[in-house]
């Protein structure tokens, strides 16, 4: 096999690769479930905002402060639609995943303490340790 159709099968590969994929998926993903979320806020919650308030959003709030206009309603819609986005992201798919996770994976046993107290210089030293690493005193052993 020549070198170049050498690169290319490994190329492939390693744009085949499960990872590789994956994020290319979820980066698609993300920039349009962004536009999904952008518009709700911006054609619904904004909108359910100028019915009350009058305004369609907050960038019009502002005041000035020595000769300089401060503009906060601009901030305060990027919060709005930032705040939502999460909520939005944590509702629609972390809780669902994490909900499907709890009933597939089953949950760790439950070990024993991993550490112990000395009985001699009460210090916290590992359960499988003969020995204290502090104070040197002999360890009994634990059942």
């Amino acid at each position: 096999m020549s070198r170049p159709e050498q690169v290319a099968r490994e190329f492939r590969d390693f744009i085949m690769r499960g990872n590789v994929v994956d994020l290319a998926v979820g980066i698609v993903a993300g920039a349009v479930f962004g536009a999904v979320v952008n518009s709700l806020v911006k054609d619904v919650v904004m909108q359910l905002v100028a019915a009350i308030v009058g305004k369609p959003d907050f960038t019009a709030l502002s005041f000035e402060l020595n000769d300089s206009m401060i503009g906060y309603g601009a901030f305060l819609t990027a919060l709005l639609n930032f705040i939502l986005t999460m909520a939005a992201v944590f509702f629609l798919i972390v809780k669902p995943l994490n909900a499907f996770t709890a009933r597939v994976v089953p949950p760790a046993p439950a070990s024993g303490p991993s550490i112990r107290e000395c009985t001699e210089c009460l210090s916290e030293v590992p359960v499988a340790a003969r020995r204290c690493r502090y104070c040197t005193s002999e360890l009994s052993p634990v059942a």
